[in-house]
This record gives structure tokens, C-alpha cells and sequence, in this order.
């Protein structure tokens, strides 16, 4: 049996993989590029509605890195990773942290396919605590509702 000081090195296959699939009216393109753009991403990327986004830098290349912060009562709460994959307009993988609850690297994938008119967005998220797994959901979802806003506002 491992110590506990080692449990937090536990790969993200020990971990859930949380899943939010949904529609967009836009071409993949554009959404695709939001999630790269800090000037849109700024808007949904980790923002909460009661906070506000005080930096957005994104260097949008392989192994390149984000980090946007967001405050929160007046709390700064980071949200930083690294790009592993970038394949416009269909996939984009990251790693993922929030340092200051937990160091441990997430990972998130991101695939689009056309869909009709628009774009059906596929997002997982692996190596999620199975307790923090639905809040994990609720809050894709809310980054994805914010994201169509983003979408239509950048219009």
C-alpha cells in the first residue's frame, strides 16, 4: 500500500472521466477558435457569473500554456495548463490545474464535428475525483452555456 502523501501522484486513469456533449450554432471553426482567442475566452473559459476574469493569457500552440484567473470574492483562483494536442477545427487537448485546491494535472479534450448548421462539441475531462465528479459536470456545462454566449455576442 502506497502512503498517503503519494496518493495524490495517482495517474488520471485512477480517476473519472467526466463527459458534456453539446450543439452549437456556429461552424466548428469558430467555436474551435473561442477556446484559443483570449479575447473570447476571457468571457467563458473558467469565469464565474458573480467574478471576474483579471488575466487571460493563452500561448496557443503544442506545449504552450494558458493561465487565466479568475476573482471571486475578492479571491484570485488560477486556472493554468498546457496544450498536448491542437487540430483545427476538430480537437484540442490540455492538461488542466487549479493549483490552489489541488496540484494534480487533469486532462481535457475537446472534439468538434460539424453538425447541420452548426457544431456538436464533445468535451472530457479525465483524472476528475469521483466525489467532484457532477460539480465538475455543472461547471462544463455552465463554461459551455457562456461559450454560446461568447459565440453570439462575438458575432
Amino acid at each position: 500500500m502506497f502512503p498517503a502523501s503519494n496518493k495524490r501522484a495517482a495517474t488520471v486513469t485512477d480517476h473519472t472521466v467526466v463527459t458534456v456533449v453539446r450543439h452549437f450554432d456556429a461552424a466548428p471553426e469558430r467555436v474551435f477558435d473561442a477556446w484559443l482567442d483570449p479575447a473570447v475566452a476571457r468571457h467563458f473559459l473558467f469565469a464565474v457569473r458573480d467574478g471576474e476574469v483579471v488575466e487571460c493569457s493563452i500561448d496557443a500552440r503544442v506545449d504552450g500554456r494558458f493561465r487565466i484567473v479568475d476573482r471571486r470574492d475578492g479571491e484570485d483562483v488560477a486556472h493554468v495548463g498546457t496544450y498536448m494536442e491542437i487540430v483545427r477545427p476538430t480537437r484540442l487537448t490540455f492538461t488542466f490545474t487549479v493549483p490552489q485546491y489541488d496540484p494534480r494535472e487533469t486532462g481535457v479534450t475537446i472534439d468538434l464535428v460539424s453538425d447541420g448548421d452548426g457544431a456538436l462539441l464533445s468535451l472530457g475531462h479525465s483524472g476528475v475525483d469521483a466525489d467532484w465528479a457532477e460539480k465538475t459536470r455543472e461547471g462544463w456545462g455552465k463554461t459551455l452555456d457562456r461559450l454560446a454566449e461568447a459565440i453570439k455576442s462575438d458575432a
